[in-house]
C-alpha cells in the first residue's frame, strides 16, 4: 500500500512537466503550420501547380530564304528530337542508363548535355538526341512508363536545298547556347529554341526566327503531357529573299571546283552582292543537326579550314592587283605623271637588294598605262619609291582597303594597309624604305578580303561611287505577303579625280583587251571586260624551304583577278582568288569571265 502511494506521488510530480512538454509540441505544430499554412502557402501552391500544370513554349516556324529570283534556298521539315526534363527525372542514374540501352547514345554525351543547363531552367526539355528515327521513337514510346523525364519533341528542323551551296553565306541554325541566353536582354527566346549560328542566319534571326507561342498543359505525376487547356499560336518567321543569283552561284562554285578559294560578284549599280562563294565549303544540313564533340574537334581542325567565310575573312596579300591603287596615288600626285616613262629591263637594284620584275627580259620603256597592261613590277617599284608608303597607304584607305566593308555577315576581317606609324606601334620598329617597294606591288604587309577587292573594282568602275554592301534583296511579311525591297545605300565617294578613274579604267580595259595584257585569257565576245591580274607569293615560307617542297601545291602562289563589265556603263564587279593557284591570269581570270558573262546573259534576257 505504501509503495503505491509513493509511484502516485512521483507521477503527481512529473505531471506538470509532461503538460508542459504536450503544451511545446503543441505550439511548435501550431507555429509550423501556421507557417506553412500562412507564409509559405504560396510558393507551394505555384511548386504543386508547376507540376500539374505547365506552360510550354511553341516553337515558331522559321522564314524561308530565297535568292533574288524566288528559288527555294531553305525550308522546314518535320522533325523529332528526344529529350529531358529535369524536373522530372525520378531516377537520373537509372533513367539515363535505360535510355543509352535503348537507343545507342553514351552517358557521357547525356550528362554532358545535362550539366550544361542552368537550374533556373528545370521545365525546359534538354535535347539528348536530334532527329530520331522512327523506330527510335517506337522504342521510347514502348518503355516510356520506365524512363519518366524522358520525352519527344515534334519539331520543325532546317533544311539546306542545294546541298553545301552558298554554305558560308547561308550560315546554318542551332540550339540556343547558354551563352546566347545569358546575352539576350529579353524574353523572345528559351532554352531548346532554335537560332541563327552563322551567316545570314545569324545576321538575320530576327526576322526569320518569328515569335514563340505557348500552350498551357496538365501532366501526370511522371511529366507526361495530359489535357491542354490553352493555347497561344506562335507567329511564323519572315521569309527573306538574298541578293544573289543562284544559277550564277553555281557557276562560281563549279568553277571553283575542289580549289580553295573565293568569288564575290557585286551588282555595281547597288550593291547588292550576286555571288559570294567560298570553298571549301560545309555541310549546313549536318551542322544544323547536333554534333557530337568529337565530329566538331574534327571539323575546327580540319587543316583545309572549311568553316572559314573567305569571302570575308580570308586574308590575303593583293599581289598586282594593289597595282590599282598605287596608279591611283602615282596619277593624283603626279609622282610619277601618267605620260613618264620609266625603262624596265627586268629588275631594280635598290640599296643592297635587287627587286625583281615578273617578266625577267624586262619590259621596255613603260608608260602608266602599258605599266598596268602589262602589269610591269619594276614601274610600280619606282612609283612606290617616289610616293612613299604613307601616301600609298591614304590611296588605299580612300578606295576602302584596311577596313570592315560592312556587309551584313559575322566576323569580316578588315585586312590591314601598313603605314610608318602602324608599324612602330605594332612592332616597334622604323619603317625601311625597301620595304614600300614591295608595298606598292601587294606584297609585304598588305592584307586583304576577297569582298574588299570586289568592293574597290567596283568603286573604280563606278568613278569612285561606293554602295554598301548588302547580302539581302527583300524581306517578306508572312502576315500581309508584302515584299519590302531592301534599298541599296551609297556609302560615299572616293576623294580622287574623274579624270583618274578614266585613266584607271582605260589601262584595265587594256589588261584583258589590248595585245601583251596580262588578262587576255577573260576577253570575251559578250562584253568588254576591263580587270587586273594579281599573284601573291606567299613568301614567308619560302626562305626555310627546299627547292623540292617549293614544287608542293602548298607553296605555290596565290591567284587573283579584279573584273568589271561592260567596260562602258559597268553592270557587274568580281574578285576571284584561287589559294596555291599559281598565275591570276591563268587561274582566277576564267573564273571571273564565266561569272561575267552568266550575269550579263541573264541581264540581256
Amino acid at each position: 500500500m505504501l509503495e503505491h502511494q509513493e509511484d502516485l506521488n512521483d507521477l503527481q510530480r512529473r505531471f506538470p512537466i509532461l503538460i508542459v512538454f504536450v503544451i511545446l509540441t503543441f505550439l511548435i505544430l501550431v507555429i509550423r503550420i501556421g507557417y506553412l499554412q500562412l507564409i509559405m502557402s504560396g510558393y507551394f501552391r505555384e511548386l504543386s501547380e508547376s507540376n500539374r500544370l505547365r506552360s510550354l513554349p511553341i516553337e515558331p516556324y522559321r522564314g524561308l530564304i530565297f535568292d533574288r529570283n524566288g528559288e527555294l534556298l531553305a525550308h522546314n521539315v518535320p522533325g523529332f528530337h528526344l529529350s529531358v526534363i529535369l524536373e522530372d527525372l525520378k531516377n537520373k542514374e537509372s533513367t539515363i542508363k535505360r535510355v543509352t540501352e535503348l537507343i545507342g547514345i553514351s552517358e557521357k554525351d547525356i550528362n554532358t548535355r545535362l550539366a550544361a543547363r542552368k537550374d533556373t531552367y528545370p521545365f525546359a526539355p534538354v535535347r539528348i538526341k536530334e532527329n530520331i528515327s522512327r523506330k527510335e521513337m517506337a522504342v521510347i514510346e514502348a518503355n516510356k512508363l520506365d524512363i519518366p523525364g524522358v520525352v519527344i519533341e515534334a519539331v520543325s528542323r532546317r533544311e539546306y536545298r542545294h546541298g553545301n551551296m552558298a554554305s558560308h553565306l547561308l550560315g546554318y541554325v542551332g540550339e540556343i547556347t547558354q551563352a546566347q541566353l545569358d546575352n539576350f536582354e529579353d524574353d523572345s527566346v528559351y532554352p531548346g529554341i532554335t537560332v541563327g549560328q552563322d551567316g545570314i542566319e545569324k545576321t538575320h534571326d530576327p526576322i526569320l526566327r518569328g515569335t514563340a507561342g505557348y500552350k498551357q498543359v496538365e501532366v501526370d505525376a511522371y511529366g507526361h503531357e495530359m489535357n491542354v487547356f490553352g493555347v497561344r499560336e506562335p507567329v511564323r518567321g519572315n521569309d527573306i529573299y538574298l541578293a544573289i543569283d543562284v544559277n550564277l552561284q553555281r557557276i562560281a562554285e563549279d568553277a571553283l571546283g575542289n580549289e580553295s578559294g573565293a568569288v564575290v560578284a557585286i551588282d555595281t549599280t547597288n550593291g547588292d552582292i550576286l555571288v559570294m562563294a567560298s570553298h571549301p565549303t560545309y555541310d549546313h544540313n549536318l551542322l544544323s543537326k547536333r554534333l557530337y564533340a568529337k565530329e566538331w574537334e574534327a571539323l575546327v581542325n580540319d587543316p583545309s579550314k572549311p568553316l572559314n567565310n573567305r569571302a570575308i575573312q580570308g586574308v590575303y596579300p593583293p599581289g598586282s592587283v594593289f597595282k590599282i591603287v598605287t596608279a591611283a596615288a602615282a596619277i593624283e600626285t603626279g609622282a610619277p605623271a601618267p605620260e613618264d616613262k620609266i625603262f624596265c629591263k627586268g629588275g631594280l637594284q635598290f640599296g643592297r637588294r635587287f627587286y625583281r620584275d615578273w617578266k625577267a627580259a624586262g619590259h621596255g620603256s613603260v608608260a602608266l598605262h602599258r605599266a598596268i597592261v602589262e602589269s610591269c613590277d619594276v614601274y610600280f617599284y619606282n612609283a612606290g619609291i617616289k610616293l612613299g608608303v604613307d601616301r600609298i597607304a591614304d590611296y588605299a584607305f580612300r578606295l576602302g582597303l584596311g577596313a570592315q566593308t560592312g556587309i551584313d555577315l559575322p566576323s569580316e576581317k578588315a585586312g590591314l594597309i601598313p603605314t610608318t606609324s602602324w608599324k612602330l606601334s605594332a612592332r616597334g620598329e622604323e619603317w625601311i624604305a625597301g620595304e614600300t617597294l614591295s608595298i606598292a606591288i601587294g606584297q609585304g604587309y598588305v592584307l586583304t578580303t576577297p569582298v574588299q577587292l570586289a568592293m574597290l573594282i567596283s568603286s573604280v568602275a563606278n568613278s569612285g561611287v561606293r554602295y554598301q554592301p548588302n547580302t539581302v534583296w527583300a524581306v517578306k511579311d508572312r502576315l500581309n505577303g508584302e515584299k519590302y525591297r531592301f534599298p541599296s545605300a551609297e556609302i560615299g565617294r572616293v576623294e580622287i579625280k574623274e579624270e583618274t578613274f578614266q585613266i584607271l579604267k582605260n589601262a584595265l580595259r587594256g589588261v584583258v583587251n589590248e595585245q601583251g595584257g596580262t588578262g587576255g585569257i577573260a576577253r570575251s565576245a559578250i562584253a568588254e571586260i576591263g580587270g587586273k591580274t594579281g599573284t601573291a607569293q606567299v613568301v614567308a615560307l619560302k626562305p626555310n624551304i627546299s627547292k623540292e617542297l617549293l614544287k608542293e601545291k602548298r607553296f605555290k602562289d596565290h591567284a587573283l583577278f579584279v573584273a568589271f563589265a561592260p567596260v562602258s556603263e559597268p553592270k557587274i564587279a568580281v574578285a576571284v582568288i584561287v589559294e596555291h593557284g599559281g598565275k591570276g591570269s591563268a587561274a582566277a581570270a576564267p573564273i571571273a569571265k564565266k561569272v561575267i558573262e552568266g550575269h550579263l546573259k541573264n541581264v540581256k534576257h
